[in-house]
C-alpha cells in the first residue's frame, strides 16, 4: 500500500469557465490557468502520481506545452490513471476536499465523483469529493481563488 498527497489552487478571475470535478459550474467568475484549472481534478492527479512516486501534474503536463492549453482535467487525470496501471498500481479510494467561499458545491459534489470514477474505471465508492468554506478567512474566504487538497491510496 503507498499513500500520496497533492494540492492545488488558482486564482479566479471574470471570462474563464469554472469547471471543478469536470462541471462546468455556472459561476461569474473561473480559475485562471494553462488547462481548464481544474484544481480539484489537478489535487487528485497529484495525489496519485505521488503515491505512485511518479512525480507530479507539472512534470508530465507542463504548462509550457501547447498541446495542454484549455485542456480538459478530466483528460489529464485519465491520462494519470493509466499511467499508474502502467506502473502495476490500483487504487484503492481517493479523499479529497474543495475549499471555496463561493459558489456552493453541494449540488454538484455527486456528479465530480461520478465523473472521477468514470475515467479512473474505478467505482464511486472509492471516491469522495467533500467541499467547505474558510468562514471567510484567506484568499478563498475573500473571493480571490479556489484550493483542493486530495489523499489517494493505492496498492
Amino acid at each position: 500500500m503507498r499513500i500520496g498527497s497533492g494540492y492545488d489552487v488558482h486564482r479566479l478571475r471574470q471570462g474563464r469557465p469554472l469547471v471543478l470535478g469536470g462541471v462546468n459550474i455556472d459561476h461569474p467568475l473561473g480559475l485562471e490557468g494553462h488547462s481548464d484549472a481544474d484544481v480539484l481534478l489537478h489535487a487528485i492527479s497529484d495525489a496519485l502520481l505521488g503515491a505512485a512516486g511518479l512525480g507530479d501534474i507539472g512534470y508530465h503536463f507542463p504548462d509550457s506545452d501547447e498541446r495542454y492549453r484549455d485542456i480538459s482535467s478530466l483528460y489529464l487525470l485519465e491520462e494519470v490513471g493509466k499511467k499508474l496501471v502502467r506502473a502495476g498500481y490500483t487504487i484503492v479510494n481517493i479523499d479529497s476536499t474543495i475549499i471555496a467561499q463561493k459558489p456552493r458545491l453541494a449540488p454538484y459534489l455527486e456528479t465530480m465523483v461520478q465523473n472521477i470514477a468514470r475515467v479512473l474505471h474505478i467505482e464511486k465508492g472509492q471516491v469522495n469529493v467533500k467541499a467547505t468554506t474558510t468562514e471567510r478567512l484567506g484568499f478563498e474566504g475573500r473571493e480571490e481563488g479556489i484550493s483542493a487538497l486530495a489523499v489517494a491510496l493505492i496498492e
